[in-house]
């Protein structure tokens, strides 16, 4: 049997369950709130184009307006300065949308410290227990801020999230191959980063000055193995864009 062939007949089997790690997208989906003289991200919105009636009788659509980076989304490296040399959406290599993914639990710090903050060394204890980072693949980052996401308040936390120290993010983005780091809160960086003297939202800044990517806004990483799982992110590929909405899978083994 052929790899593909084997990968069909295991999917049918349930021996390889496909687990959504994307968060809903409706007109109650959080987005990032950023300071007055700055501008702002659209929230997502709909109208109605027809739904069965004298506008289309035979036809339910709808217009929507949002910004690339709601809900669930994908950060190209032109979405920061420092990537800005570097891809756009659109021109993200497919087979980088696709590999390996670590999942890293750290769920109880960020209840009892919702600004907790990963480091090195906690990635580096992670590794000497589950084995090193997947090459190519994905660093993503267990909160349970998931379990947040139906109550927007508590969700945005006044800015109080959790998130990933400077001198880490800089680590994770130059010292190895991974492609890019998930995370389950509204943003990849801690929702205090923009206060950090040595490096403001230094997940972006490195990360995308890398020419790496970002998710956000993820659940169900609970239901993922820390190795093992495969990621698949499927961004829409905007022309330009600095991101996109994106519906994030994961194929995880079942013994």
């Amino acid at each position: 049997m052929s790899v593909l062939g084997a990968l069909v007949a295991a999917l049918k089997s349930q021996a390889i369950e496909v687990i959504d790690l994307t968060a809903p997208l409706s007109e109650e989906t959080p987005i990032i709130e950023l300071p007055a003289d700055r501008g702002q991200p659209w929230p997502f919105e709909r109208e109605v184009i027809s739904r069965y009636d004298a506008a289309g009788p035979v036809v339910y659509w709808n217009n929507i307006r949002l910004s690339e980076h709601t809900g669930t989304h994908f950060d190209a490296p032109v979405h920061w300065l420092s990537g800005k040399e570097f891809d756009d959406v659109s021109q993200v290599p497919p087979a980088r949308l696709v590999g390996p993914a670590a999942v890293l639990d750290f769920s109880a710090e960020a209840e009892a410290d919702p600004d907790f903050l990963l480091r090195q060394k906690d990635i580096e204890d992670w590794q000497r227990e589950h084995g090193a980072l997947p090459e190519n693949g994905w660093l993503l980052y267990r909160t349970g801020w998931d379990s947040r996401v139906g109550a927007r308040e508590k969700f945005l936390n006044e800015g109080h999230t959790p998130g990933i120290a400077p001198d880490c993010a800089h680590w994770l983005a130059e010292e190895t191959s991974l492609v890019g780091v998930g995370v389950e809160t509204v943003g990849t960086d801690a929702g205090l980063a923009g206060t950090f003297e040595d490096q403001p939202y230094p997940c972006h800044w490195h990360m995308q000055g890398a020419n790496k990517y970002g998710l956000t806004q993820l659940q169900n990483l609970r239901l993922l193995p820390p190795q093992g799982a495969v990621l698949i992110a499927s961004p829409l590929p905007i022309v330009g864009g600095s991101g996109s909405p994106t519906r994030v899978l994961a194929l995880v083994e079942r013994h």
